[in-house]
């Protein structure tokens, strides 16, 4: 008997981690399952997926550049991916139709909460970037009750687009969206980057004085080498903890596994394993 196939799509894509994440859940788990890293690009997108899931594929995984374009092509979406705009999980229902959700936000909130005992109630939250990583952070987090939240994006009008999109859950949360060369004066407590500039090992320029003197939270949603300019640029402005999204990465695909198969691996020891490969790398 064949086992259950899964992938994950993306472009650049040979750099990611998911499969070896997935073979540690599923050998943890004892499920059949093998689960493969695939390229795609823009314009064959929708087509490769389609034909992917006709051959049989049982679910997929989406990341960068193909979030927004994963929203537009499944047939369902799940209340968050409605809500995010965005989907990085994708599913066969029995009639063939797509099923879309976003657990980018979940993941991330489980290891900001969970591993880096950082709780978003009444802090002041700075979002870099308003693209379809940004998108799936906003619910959970408002929904933390954040005392501010500022979206800010190179592109002004897609950070007012995002937070005009999210503003029936700002609360008594004071959201609001700038450009990356106007951000509102710090001090905040968390930052979070989430624009591509991690991808090639680069940071967006930043002023001085974002980050709350020791108490600052810097995360960057990209993990491994591509996340070190933003840190050491937060390490050199006294952030007093600093983290890059493997943590979200592993969560995220716990997430996705879980509804997948029906079965929650324990994360822990699969960060503890990935962080060390990385560090001996």
């Amino acid at each position: 008997m064949n086992s259950d196939c899964y992938a994950v799509v993306g472009n650049p894509i040979g750099h990611s981690l998911s499969p070896r994440i997935h073979a540690l859940f599923a050998e943890q788990t004892r499920q059949d399952l093998v689960y493969e890293a695939r390229l795609s690009d823009p314009e064959h997108f929708a087509r490769d997926v389609r034909a992917w899931f006709g051959n049989g594929l049982r679910g997929l995984n989406v990341t960068v550049p193909f979030k927004e374009d994963a929203f537009r092509l499944v047939d369902l979406h799940t209340q968050r991916a409605e809500r995010a705009g965005a989907v990085n999980t994708i599913w066969a229902e029995a009639d063939g139709r797509l099923t879309g959700d976003n657990t980018d936000g979940t993941g991330f909130l489980r290891d900001l909460t969970g591993r880096l005992g950082v709780d978003p109630a009444r802090n002041s939250i700075l979002i870099l970037g308003a693209g379809g990583a940004a998108r799936g952070l906003l619910e959970p987090l408002l929904r933390g009750r954040p005392a501010r939240m500022v979206v800010a994006n190179r592109t002004r009008a897609k950070a007012e687009t995002l937070v005009a999109a999210f503003a029936d859950l700002a609360g008594d949360a004071a959201l609001s969206s700038s450009g990356l060369d106007d951000i509102p004066p710090g001090p905040y407590d968390l930052v979070v980057n989430a624009t591509a500039a991690g991808l090639s090992a680069s940071r967006p320029e930043l002023p001085a004085g974002l980050l709350a003197p020791s108490s600052a939270l810097a995360y960057d949603l990209v993990y491994g080498p591509g996340a070190r300019p933003f840190l050491d640029w937060a390490r050199e402005q006294g952030a007093e903890q600093v983290s890059d999204g493997l943590g979200m990465l592993v969560e995220q695909a716990a997430e996705a596994f879980a509804i997948w198969r029906g079965a929650r691996p324990d994360t822990r020891p699969v960060f503890e394993t990935l962080r060390r490969d990385i560090v001996e790398a």
